[in-house]
């Protein structure tokens, strides 16, 4: 190996002695030779004593793509079970009983594009919600233990019967209980099924009780394979370690992707092995693809929010990402010689066995690097030289690629450039670095790593102040509409077959109880849209309430509140009831009542509602005609639009029209 890249070296004639930052300008060489060597820390990394753990690859949940950008070499997606789960809900593939569609949701198309850019790519399922009939009229989905466990595996099996893809790994409850038994019964089905490869993740939540559970229960132990922590600060815990187990950071991150975002990741990207023995992390989330007034907006590695302009963000955590995944793979092993520097920061290296090394350095300092979550006690980074001790069977290598970002400011930041390779046949094996803070480096033998270009994005634009949606879509390619965010319950495209007018192609509401809940979802449901800055607003939509006596459906405007916040949004809140009552309420759980009254209405049949916002005053009208003027409304000041029903009920709407002044 170590002649083959020698002679790769030689062909590409370099032989620059320092690695220069080139046509990146940067005042000073961030590379020395040991020709150049000043005092500092001196670290060996060494393959004769053996190597570490395996390495598992870096990932993200709800992406993938090979030298390129972000190259992750997993992707976990929400497995959806009709709750709210963060910024919204995701519809499961079961709602009922006797029912099964494995065409809902956007997770399917996902891990398919994913796959179509990186075969390789390790998928990952794990539920936050669970359909209500699965808990029996309890918010508990171990009501039924092999119930729940056959719910689970018929995704997996639906993944691959209609999608062709192979499910990896499959978790039991995204940040809630285990059942030791549910886990155990879940393997067994799994393997009943023929689904032995499928490993089993657990428990996506503390370190803790997980691994004291394993510890004491050897057939838990067994059925196990890795154990996933959430937010783990770098750190795990003995009883993690004694389990001899696989130990990942199984979701992480979830903090803002500026700058000082990308160096969370690239901090903890290092240190989850280097503290914890972590051999896989994976950020929440991988595409910030949600109104960003939502809860964590913008906590993704990138940004895509505005699919009616097409404008996104490529963030720089995409590109500390790339530092690591696009020059390691699954299977790789980090070496057992890696650690903090003397002066602050971290080193990692990894090999394939065959002979290739990449080695990443990272200086993020304390102020530039704090992630979402835990508590980060403070530490110094300051500049230093690091020289670095190639030995065992590294030592022959002659030539290591650079790749170089810088994180802070626009005058000196640079992200993932490719400097001058270092050439290191006559130095020994033996370099040094000179580091300062927010500073990435990775070094390596794989001559792959590439910067993707791509088109310049189209212009940023709000959301049109007039939108338009009449559901009359025949085939569609996606089960929900457009824009149209739901925040508790699910509402989907739906055909009437037995009505050829104008109603034949509807949005409809499709749960009929409430779900086994993650989050604090509301008691109505409801599905936002449009601008957060939204003041002065007009929304009218035909609704048709098909719970008879009971049932009710409403429109708002100024909605404030989403995501794990939704129980508390306000707004204004104009509801008919199939009672023949009407409602205009300022928030949606129905405390603050503004004006209540009766109206015809009744079940079964269609009515158009209007509700006209405009400064401190509202109105509404029912089938062209005002219900109720110049009701005072002074808070929220702005928010997005809504549609909803009264509770978890079949209801529908269409010809869905909003106009905004301001």
């Amino acid at each position: 190996m170590a002649e083959r890249l020698l002679q790769a070296s030689r062909q590409r004639r370099v032989k620059a002695m320092t690695a220069a930052a080139g046509s990146a300008g940067l005042a000073g060489l961030p590379l020395l030779l040991c020709a150049l060597l000043v005092p500092g820390g001196a670290y060996v990394l060494d393959d004769s004593d053996g190597l570490g753990r395996e390495f598992d690859g870096i990932g993200a949940v709800s992406g993938g793509g090979p030298n390129f950008g972000a190259s992750l070499h997993i992707l976990k997606v929400e497995i959806g079970g009709d709750g709210q789960t963060t910024d919204g809900t995701e519809p499961s593939h079961m709602h009922y009983a006797l029912d099964e569609n494995y065409f809902r949701g956007y997770e399917w198309w996902l891990m398919k594009e994913a796959k179509k850019r990186n075969p390789d790519i390790i998928l990952m399922g794990l539920p936050w919600s669970f359909p209500g009939w699965l808990g029996k009229h309890y918010n508990w989905p171990y009501v039924n233990l092999q119930l729940t466990a056959y719910y689970v595996m018929t995704w997996i099996v639906g993944a691959k019967h209609y999608h062709d893809l192979d499910i990896d790994y499959i978790g039991i409850w995204n940040e809630r209980s285990f059942d030791i038994n549910y886990i155990k019964v879940l393997r067994r089905m799994l393997n009943y099924q023929g689904l032995d490869r499928v490993k089993i993740i657990a428990s996506d939540n503390l370190w803790e009780p997980i691994s004291a559970s394993m510890l004491l229960d050897s057939e838990l132990l067994e059925v196990i394979d890795v154990i996933g922590a959430h937010y783990p600060g770098t750190h795990t815990v003995k009883d993690a370690k004694l389990t001899k187990k696989k130990l990942w950071s199984s979701e992480d991150f979830s903090t803002l992707n500026n700058d000082a975002g990308a160096g969370c990741l690239g901090r903890i990207l290092n240190q989850n092995y280097i503290n914890g023995y972590m051999t896989a992390t994976i950020a929440w989330n991988l595409v910030a693809s949600y109104y960003e007034q939502l809860p964590y907006g913008r906590c993704g590695l990138m940004t895509a929010q505005e699919p009616w302009s097409g404008h996104y963000v490529v963030e720089s955590p995409i590109w500390v990402s790339a530092h690591t995944t696009q020059f390691t793979q699954p299977g790789w092993y980090y070496l057992k010689t890696v650690g903090h520097l003397e002066k602050g920061g971290s080193y990692v290296a990894l090999t394939d066995g065959l002979g290739n090394l990449t080695i990443i350095v990272e200086t993020m300092s304390h102020k530039h690097s704090k992630c979402i979550r835990p508590f980060l006690p403070y530490f110094n980074v300051s500049h230093q030289f690091a020289t670095f001790v190639l030995k065992g069977s590294f030592s022959e290598i002659p030539e290591l690629q650079v790749w170089y970002t810088k994180l802070g400011r626009p005058s000196t930041r640079f992200l993932f450039k490719q400097l001058d390779s270092l050439w290191l046949l006559d130095s020994g094996g033996t370099f040094t670095l000179e580091l300062q803070e927010d500073e990435l480096f990775t070094l390596t033998t794989l001559t792959t790593g590439t910067k993707g270009s791509y088109p310049l994005p189209p212009k940023s634009r709000p959301f049109p102040r007039i939108y338009k949606d009449d559901f009359n879509v025949d085939y569609p390619f996606f089960s929900e509409a457009p824009n149209f965010a739901d925040q508790t319950g699910v509402f989907e495209y739906f055909t009437n077959i037995e009505d050829p007018g104008e109603h034949r192609f509807t949005l409809r509401q499709v749960l009929n109880q409430r779900p086994i809940t993650w989050a604090a979802d509301a008691y109505s449901t409801i599905s936002i849209i449009g601008d957060y800055k939204w003041s002065n607003l007009t929304v009218t939509c035909d609704v048709y309430i098909e719970t008879p006596e009971k049932g009710g459906v409403f429109i708002a405007g100024r909605v404030n509140k989403g995501g794990i916040l939704i129980r508390g949004a306000r707004g204004v809140f104009f509801w008919i009831f199939a009672n023949g009552t009407y409602r205009v309420t300022g928030d949606l759980a129905g405390w603050i009542i503004y004006a209540l009254g009766h109206v015809d209405v009744t079940a079964k049949k269609w009515y158009t509602l209007t509700l006209i916002i405009n400064g401190r005053f509202s109105s509404g009208m029912l089938n062209g005609q005002y219900v109720w003027t110049n009701i005072p409304v002074s808070f929220p000041k702005n928010g997005w639009a809504a549609i909803g029903t009264h509770s978890f009920e079949f209801a529908q709407f269409d010809n869905f029209h909003v106009e905004a002044s301001s």
